[in-house]
């Protein structure tokens, strides 16, 4: 791999408008901890370094791009010196509902931009294809999509258009997260692997409009550990078998048609022989504390074992406006520096997203080839054990918790759930 140019630039469109890309929900800024948004913050500060030219933005409500201007030039343009917001969006601000208008997006780029994806679940397989026919390089939000049959599609797309496709699970960024997989290679064989991850019941609130309709919260959150489960222990395990169980009461009382939470058992093998097992837990009815987002994992081998608290790090603030807080500057460092200027690009929701730009900026300019971002990008080749999990997770639920067999290939590739 060649070293990148330093004139190079691409375009890159943005498609969702969500909390996770700009901070605006439901007309104000998010109360999570996410308020300044993760994805056009970032983008933007790419765009100061040089690395990225024209910016755009599609969403399917043009009337809500006025709030998000006003939002991103107080939560941005206002707070971080030398930092700009402006970007093409698109439906046109009268347009109350277009579905479509990132397709008018996707016809401003070129082949070899970037293209970064953060929409309902049950949208990102139409919206991939779509960018991926253009050759562009496509960064989606966890769960890559929703079912086996897309995620092979996609790969299949992705090969034959030489563009990368990824998926973005930033915890592979997180130090502690990197280290606890590299140690893991020392642990002997994996064994067993549980997590839990939750967020405040208000959550329910801020995805409304697609929660139990779009998807659920096993793919929303579940997907973060079953990535790191799977990419810990590589190619020498792969899931055989995926049941799940539900809780729920909580959200169909405030009309929401989802469970409230939801837990994967899985059964792993390798080639010898050897089994393990793995238990995902996700929850979006926890109650408001110090976190946004409670999320640990414990993980044994034959010969050690290691636990992670990710919302827990020794760091606690306390002041009169906000209550008792564990902040993570880990994930996004939204605090300016003495000079008044975003100073978060070491933090790993950063990172992930740099990570992908820099690959799309190396493969345009012919300094890289696609199959060399895997195993530095969570790419579609590398992720089918975690759409399988997902899926065979969800039809175990819709038929009475039965258990899913994941089936391979002779070659060891998965390609069925049964």
């Amino acid at each position: 791999m060649k070293t990148q140019s330093s004139t190079a630039t691409i375009k890159a469109l943005m498609v969702g408008t969500g909390e996770y890309t700009t901070g605006y929900v439901h007309g104000s800024a998010s109360q999570s901890d996410k308020g300044a948004g993760v994805v056009a913050l970032t983008l933007f500060d790419l765009r100061r370094q040089g690395k990225i030219g024209d910016l755009l933005m599609a969403g399917t409500n043009g009337t809500k791009f006025p709030g998000i201007r006003q939002h991103m030039e107080s939560a941005i343009d206002k707070r971080y010196r030398g930092l700009r917001s402006e970007v093409q969006t698109f439906p046109e601000d009268h347009v109350e509902r277009d579905p479509a208008a990132y397709l008018a997006g996707l016809d401003r780029l070129t082949p070899g931009d970037a293209v970064i994806v953060f929409t309902p679940d049950d949208t990102h397989f139409q919206i991939a294809i779509e960018a991926i026919k253009r050759k562009c390089h496509v960064l989606i939000a966890k769960p890559l999509c929703k079912t086996l049959a897309e995620h092979l599609a996609i790969i299949t797309a992705a090969q034959e258009n030489e563009v990368i496709v990824a998926m973005e699970v930033h915890k592979r960024w997180d130090p502690i997260y990197a280290d606890a997989r590299d140690r893991i290679r020392d642990l002997g064989l994996f064994s067993h692997f549980s997590s839990y991850m939750s967020q405040p019941k208000s959550q329910l609130e801020t995805f409304r409009h697609w929660a139990g309709k779009a998807s659920d919260i096993s793919y929303y959150l579940n997907a973060h550990h079953i990535d790191f489960n799977s990419w810990a222990v590589g190619s020498s395990f792969r899931p055989t078998l995926v049941s799940a169980t539900a809780s729920s009461g909580l959200a169909r009382s405030r009309d929401i048609p989802t469970e409230d939470t939801i837990t994967l058992s899985t059964q792993w093998q390798n080639s010898g022989g050897a089994q393990a097992n793995a238990i995902y837990t996700a929850s979006w009815v926890a109650p408001k504390s110090d976190v946004h987002s409670q999320q640990r994992f414990h993980y044994m081998g034959t010969e050690g074992e290691l636990s992670v608290d990710q919302a827990h790090r020794g760091y606690a603030l306390s002041t009169d406006k906000e209550g008792f807080q564990s902040p993570n500057p880990l994930f996004m460092k939204y605090t300016p520096n003495d000079r008044g200027e975003f100073d978060g690009q070491s933090a790993y929701g950063y990172r992930s997203i740099q990570t992908f730009i820099d690959a799309a900026l190396s493969v345009k300019e012919g300094e890289s080839q696609p199959n060399e971002w895997h195993g530095r990008l969570a790419t579609a080749q590398e992720t089918l054990a975690v759409t399988a999990i997902l899926e065979g997770g969800r039809r175990s639920l819709d038929e009475g918790s039965r258990p899913i067999r994941i089936e391979t290939d002779a070659t060891g590739r998965i390609q069925a759930l049964i």
